[in-house]
Protein backbone atom coordinates (compact mmCIF):
# COMPACT_ATOMS: atom_id res chain seq x y z
CA UNK A 1 0.00 0.00 0.00
CA UNK A 2 1.29 3.20 -0.92
CA UNK A 3 2.04 5.79 2.01
CA UNK A 4 -0.49 8.22 2.14
CA UNK A 5 1.55 11.74 2.94
CA UNK A 6 -0.09 14.67 4.54
CA UNK A 7 0.99 16.41 0.82
CA UNK A 8 -0.82 13.47 -0.96
CA UNK A 9 -4.09 13.17 1.17
CA UNK A 10 -4.03 17.25 1.03
CA UNK A 11 -4.50 17.26 -3.00
CA UNK A 12 -6.95 14.37 -3.20
CA UNK A 13 -9.00 16.67 -1.08
CA UNK A 14 -8.27 19.54 -3.08
CA UNK A 15 -8.69 18.78 -6.97
CA UNK A 16 -11.38 17.66 -9.34
CA UNK A 17 -12.01 17.42 -13.11
CA UNK A 18 -10.78 20.96 -14.70
CA UNK A 19 -13.30 23.27 -15.75
CA UNK A 20 -12.13 26.62 -15.11
CA UNK A 21 -10.84 29.10 -17.84
CA UNK A 22 -6.98 29.34 -17.28
CA UNK A 23 -4.31 30.84 -19.34
CA UNK A 24 -0.44 29.06 -19.50
CA UNK A 25 2.34 31.61 -20.56
CA UNK A 26 6.01 30.98 -21.24
CA UNK A 27 9.17 33.32 -21.06
CA UNK A 28 12.74 32.28 -21.93
CA UNK A 29 14.85 34.89 -20.63
CA UNK A 30 18.61 35.63 -20.77
CA UNK A 31 19.79 34.74 -17.43
CA UNK A 32 23.19 36.43 -17.41
CA UNK A 33 22.46 39.80 -16.50
CA UNK A 34 20.55 38.61 -13.30
CA UNK A 35 23.53 36.15 -12.76
CA UNK A 36 26.02 38.75 -12.65
CA UNK A 37 23.21 40.85 -10.24
CA UNK A 38 22.91 38.18 -7.90
CA UNK A 39 27.04 38.19 -7.80
CA UNK A 40 27.21 41.57 -7.05
CA UNK A 41 24.12 41.50 -4.44
CA UNK A 42 25.96 38.78 -2.64
CA UNK A 43 28.79 40.38 -2.51
CA UNK A 44 27.57 43.54 -1.03
CA UNK A 45 25.13 41.83 1.51
CA UNK A 46 26.10 38.41 2.38
CA UNK A 47 22.66 36.97 1.77
CA UNK A 48 22.37 33.81 -0.64
CA UNK A 49 20.30 35.49 -3.10
CA UNK A 50 19.13 32.96 -5.78
CA UNK A 51 17.19 33.46 -9.21
CA UNK A 52 14.18 32.21 -7.69
CA UNK A 53 14.00 35.45 -5.32
CA UNK A 54 14.63 37.79 -8.16
CA UNK A 55 12.08 36.22 -10.16
CA UNK A 56 9.53 37.28 -7.22
CA UNK A 57 10.76 40.35 -7.16
CA UNK A 58 10.13 41.05 -10.77
CA UNK A 59 6.75 39.42 -10.43
CA UNK A 60 5.34 41.31 -7.96
CA UNK A 61 6.99 44.49 -9.40
CA UNK A 62 4.62 43.44 -12.64
CA UNK A 63 1.64 42.94 -10.39
CA UNK A 64 2.07 46.35 -9.31
CA UNK A 65 2.04 47.84 -12.66
CA UNK A 66 -0.86 45.58 -13.67
CA UNK A 67 -3.31 45.86 -10.43
CA UNK A 68 -5.90 43.80 -12.30
CA UNK A 69 -4.51 40.80 -10.95
CA UNK A 70 -3.62 42.07 -7.84
CA UNK A 71 -6.85 41.33 -5.94
CA UNK A 72 -9.30 38.96 -5.52
CA UNK A 73 -12.92 37.99 -6.10
CA UNK A 74 -16.11 38.32 -4.26
CA UNK A 75 -19.51 37.74 -4.80
CA UNK A 76 -18.66 38.49 -8.22
CA UNK A 77 -16.62 41.26 -8.06
CA UNK A 78 -13.17 42.29 -8.20
CA UNK A 79 -11.58 43.77 -4.92
CA UNK A 80 -7.90 45.07 -4.98
CA UNK A 81 -4.95 44.73 -2.35
CA UNK A 82 -3.76 46.85 -0.48
CA UNK A 83 -0.52 45.75 -1.18
CA UNK A 84 1.49 43.28 -3.46
CA UNK A 85 1.77 40.16 -1.13
CA UNK A 86 3.97 36.92 -2.82
CA UNK A 87 3.83 33.52 -1.24
CA UNK A 88 6.87 30.94 -2.16
CA UNK A 89 6.49 27.20 -1.60
CA UNK A 90 8.91 25.17 0.31
CA UNK A 91 9.68 22.03 0.10
CA UNK A 92 9.75 20.07 3.17
CA UNK A 93 9.64 16.06 4.41
CA UNK A 94 12.33 15.46 1.68
CA UNK A 95 9.51 16.56 -1.04
CA UNK A 96 6.73 14.50 1.40
CA UNK A 97 4.81 18.04 2.40
CA UNK A 98 4.92 21.63 0.85
CA UNK A 99 4.97 24.50 3.10
CA UNK A 100 4.27 28.58 2.54
CA UNK A 101 5.75 31.57 3.13
CA UNK A 102 4.23 35.01 2.24
CA UNK A 103 6.44 37.84 1.55
CA UNK A 104 4.31 41.20 2.35
CA UNK A 105 5.00 44.42 -0.21
CA UNK A 106 7.78 42.17 -2.16
CA UNK A 107 7.23 44.84 -5.05
CA UNK A 108 8.62 47.45 -2.03
CA UNK A 109 12.04 45.34 -1.24
CA UNK A 110 14.87 44.54 -2.01
CA UNK A 111 15.80 41.01 -2.93
CA UNK A 112 18.30 40.84 -0.54
CA UNK A 113 15.56 41.48 1.76
CA UNK A 114 12.92 38.77 0.13
CA UNK A 115 15.93 36.75 0.51
CA UNK A 116 16.20 37.18 3.95
CA UNK A 117 12.30 36.73 5.11
CA UNK A 118 11.61 33.86 2.95
CA UNK A 119 15.13 32.15 4.98
CA UNK A 120 13.68 32.61 8.33
CA UNK A 121 10.08 31.60 7.55
CA UNK A 122 11.46 28.11 5.67
CA UNK A 123 13.56 27.68 8.57
CA UNK A 124 10.78 27.94 10.87
CA UNK A 125 8.98 25.44 8.70
CA UNK A 126 11.55 23.01 8.72
CA UNK A 127 11.64 23.20 12.01
CA UNK A 128 8.37 22.83 12.63
CA UNK A 129 8.13 25.80 14.66
CA UNK A 130 5.47 27.78 12.14
CA UNK A 131 2.97 27.39 14.62
CA UNK A 132 -0.08 28.53 11.56
CA UNK A 133 1.47 25.51 9.71
CA UNK A 134 1.55 22.99 12.58
CA UNK A 135 -2.19 23.12 13.46
CA UNK A 136 -2.99 23.04 9.50
CA UNK A 137 -1.60 19.78 9.92
CA UNK A 138 -3.13 18.45 12.34
CA UNK A 139 -6.37 19.17 11.20
CA UNK A 140 -5.09 17.21 7.56
CA UNK A 141 -3.82 14.47 9.34
CA UNK A 142 -7.25 14.07 11.32
CA UNK A 143 -9.87 14.13 8.50
CA UNK A 144 -11.04 11.76 6.24
CA UNK A 145 -10.36 13.15 2.50
CA UNK A 146 -14.31 13.83 2.25
CA UNK A 147 -14.31 16.07 4.98
CA UNK A 148 -11.32 18.00 4.41
CA UNK A 149 -12.56 18.66 0.80
CA UNK A 150 -15.37 20.63 2.20
CA UNK A 151 -13.35 21.99 4.54
CA UNK A 152 -10.75 23.34 2.29
CA UNK A 153 -13.16 24.78 0.18
CA UNK A 154 -15.19 26.62 3.49
CA UNK A 155 -12.08 28.03 5.12
CA UNK A 156 -10.29 28.75 1.45
CA UNK A 157 -13.29 31.26 0.96
CA UNK A 158 -13.48 32.70 4.68
CA UNK A 159 -9.04 33.40 4.47
CA UNK A 160 -8.87 34.02 0.43
CA UNK A 161 -11.72 35.74 -0.35
CA UNK A 162 -13.42 37.07 2.56
CA UNK A 163 -9.93 37.52 4.37
CA UNK A 164 -11.36 36.08 7.57
CA UNK A 165 -8.44 34.82 10.02
CA UNK A 166 -8.92 31.40 11.97
CA UNK A 167 -6.19 30.92 14.31
CA UNK A 168 -7.56 27.82 15.67
CA UNK A 169 -6.61 26.22 12.27
CA UNK A 170 -3.58 28.10 11.41
CA UNK A 171 -5.43 30.33 8.64
CA UNK A 172 -4.60 34.27 8.41
CA UNK A 173 -5.91 36.85 5.96
CA UNK A 174 -5.68 36.21 2.71
CA UNK A 175 -3.22 33.47 2.99
CA UNK A 176 -1.66 33.26 -0.68
CA UNK A 177 -1.87 36.77 -1.33
CA UNK A 178 -1.66 37.23 -5.30
CA UNK A 179 0.86 34.88 -6.62
CA UNK A 180 2.59 31.82 -5.76
CA UNK A 181 6.07 31.06 -6.82
CA UNK A 182 8.14 27.67 -6.69
CA UNK A 183 10.93 26.71 -8.29
CA UNK A 184 11.02 23.36 -10.22
CA UNK A 185 14.75 23.87 -11.51
CA UNK A 186 16.05 22.69 -7.90
CA UNK A 187 14.77 18.86 -9.33
CA UNK A 188 16.20 19.07 -12.68
CA UNK A 189 12.87 20.25 -14.17
CA UNK A 190 13.90 22.71 -17.36
CA UNK A 191 9.99 24.06 -16.96
CA UNK A 192 6.87 23.13 -15.92
CA UNK A 193 3.56 24.47 -15.36
CA UNK A 194 1.40 24.49 -11.94
CA UNK A 195 -2.54 23.61 -11.80
CA UNK A 196 -4.43 26.12 -9.57
CA UNK A 197 -5.20 24.55 -5.89
CA UNK A 198 -8.67 26.13 -5.50
CA UNK A 199 -8.78 27.07 -1.98
CA UNK A 200 -5.66 29.35 -2.30
CA UNK A 201 -7.88 31.90 -4.06
CA UNK A 202 -4.57 32.90 -6.07
CA UNK A 203 -4.59 34.44 -9.67
CA UNK A 204 -1.40 33.89 -10.68
CA UNK A 205 1.51 30.71 -10.16
CA UNK A 206 4.55 31.05 -11.48
CA UNK A 207 6.95 28.48 -11.93
CA UNK A 208 10.92 29.07 -12.38
CA UNK A 209 12.87 26.35 -14.04
CA UNK A 210 16.33 25.44 -14.21
CA UNK A 211 19.01 27.57 -15.88
CA UNK A 212 21.08 25.97 -18.69
CA UNK A 213 23.34 26.99 -21.53
CA UNK A 214 21.42 26.94 -24.82
CA UNK A 215 22.56 28.65 -27.98
CA UNK A 216 20.89 31.87 -29.12
CA UNK A 217 21.19 34.44 -31.94
CA UNK A 218 22.62 37.81 -30.94
CA UNK A 219 23.23 40.51 -33.98
CA UNK A 220 22.58 38.03 -36.32
CA UNK A 221 25.85 35.47 -34.90
CA UNK A 222 25.09 32.24 -32.89
CA UNK A 223 26.54 32.70 -29.26
CA UNK A 224 25.70 30.00 -26.06
CA UNK A 225 23.96 31.88 -23.03
CA UNK A 226 22.48 31.55 -20.30
CA UNK A 227 18.78 30.70 -20.53
CA UNK A 228 16.00 30.45 -17.80
CA UNK A 229 12.24 28.96 -18.58
CA UNK A 230 9.87 31.08 -16.63
CA UNK A 231 6.22 29.41 -16.80
CA UNK A 232 2.76 31.17 -15.46
CA UNK A 233 -0.19 29.35 -14.67
CA UNK A 234 -2.86 32.85 -14.88
CA UNK A 235 -6.84 32.85 -13.78
CA UNK A 236 -8.30 34.06 -17.04
CA UNK A 237 -11.19 35.64 -14.64
CA UNK A 238 -8.52 38.17 -13.80
CA UNK A 239 -6.99 39.08 -17.14
CA UNK A 240 -7.12 38.22 -20.45
CA UNK A 241 -3.80 38.35 -23.01
CA UNK A 242 -3.27 41.81 -22.74
CA UNK A 243 -2.82 42.26 -19.45
CA UNK A 244 -0.71 39.13 -19.17
CA UNK A 245 1.43 40.85 -22.02
CA UNK A 246 2.26 43.53 -19.36
CA UNK A 247 3.38 40.88 -16.99
CA UNK A 248 5.82 39.27 -19.01
CA UNK A 249 7.31 42.68 -20.54
CA UNK A 250 8.00 44.02 -16.97
CA UNK A 251 9.95 40.64 -16.29
CA UNK A 252 11.82 40.56 -19.38
CA UNK A 253 12.87 44.23 -18.75
CA UNK A 254 13.68 43.81 -15.44
CA UNK A 255 15.70 40.67 -16.52
CA UNK A 256 17.44 42.59 -18.67
CA UNK A 257 18.47 45.35 -16.64
CA UNK A 258 18.08 44.24 -13.25
CA UNK A 259 19.71 47.30 -11.34
CA UNK A 260 16.65 48.54 -11.32
CA UNK A 261 14.85 45.86 -9.61
CA UNK A 262 16.89 48.09 -6.80
CA UNK A 263 14.28 51.46 -7.34
CA UNK A 264 11.44 50.12 -6.02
Amino acid sequence: MSQMTTRRKLAIATWAAPREGLIYGKLTLDAGPVLAYIERVRAATGEKVTVTHVVGKAVAVALARAPGLNGRILFGAFHPYPSVDVSFLVALEEGGDLGKAKIADADKKSCATIAAELRGRAGKLHRKEDADFEKSKGVIRLLPTFLLRLLLSVVGWLGGALGVAIPALGVERFPFGSCVITSVGMFGLDEGFAPHTPFARVPLLVLVGAIRDRPAVEDGEIVVRSELTVTATIDHRFIDGFQGGVLAKTVRELFAEPEKLDLG
